[in-house]
């Protein structure tokens, strides 16, 4: 059985918009200004590579589409060969090889997916399909990997819940420049759907 696993770089305001340099947002790069040292970089390294596969919103997937693609070395090697499926109602034709499209119900697509994929299925980013998985109960795990920064502006990682939606800390832990990683569960079984 396959289990949802949310995987984010976040702002102390909880902004997740463009960490890694590649839109068009005023604050674009922010997570490479402060050093999550060899431990962050390891437990980003382990996560990929104990990934099954990716879920993704169509503008996270587009922009790893192009830039995945042409790298190489062990994270690459993993991403590039790893199934890919990315929520959208508007994208036909993927083209990152291993990419399957994912356009009927939210609810019922992932269900499906978690009962055919045997372990993590790994989303990044994908603001808006963070938000409707969490609102939907359907995320096994959040990992947030908070940067010490306040950037004021940008899209946030959660948005508005029809209801409270309690979790678990499962750990803490804090790397390089005070980056803390966050690990949290849904706090009873039977939120996670």
């Amino acid at each position: 059985m396959g289990r949802i696993v949310v995987t984010e770089f976040v702002s102390l305001d909880g902004v997740i918009e463009d960490p890694g340099g590649s839109e068009d947002f005023k604050h674009s790069a922010w997570s490479f200004e402060v050093d999550r040292g060899d431990e962050g970089n390891q437990f980003k390294l382990d996560e990929t590579l104990e990934s099954e596969a990716l879920l993704l919103g169509r503008v996270t997937y587009e922009g790893f589409a192009q830039a995945w693609p042409s790298r190489d070395g062990e994270f690459a090697d993993k991403f590039n060969g790893m199934p890919k499926y990315v929520v959208s109602s508007t994208l036909a034709n993927p083209e990152w090889n291993n990419s399957t499209v994912l356009s009927g119900d939210l609810t019922e697509d992932v269900s499906k997916l978690k009962q055919d994929v045997d372990g993590d299925i790994v989303v990044h980013g994908s603001a808006q399909l963070v938000q409707a998985l969490v609102e939907r109960d359907l995320v096994d795990e959040l990992r947030l990997m908070v940067f010490p920064v306040v950037l004021g502006a940008g899209k946030r990682l959660f948005g508005d819940t029809t209801g409270k939606k309690r979790l678990r800390l499962a750990d803490s832990r804090t790397v390089g420049d005070g980056v803390t990683i966050l690990t949290y569960e849904p706090a009873d079984e039977e939120a996670k759907g």
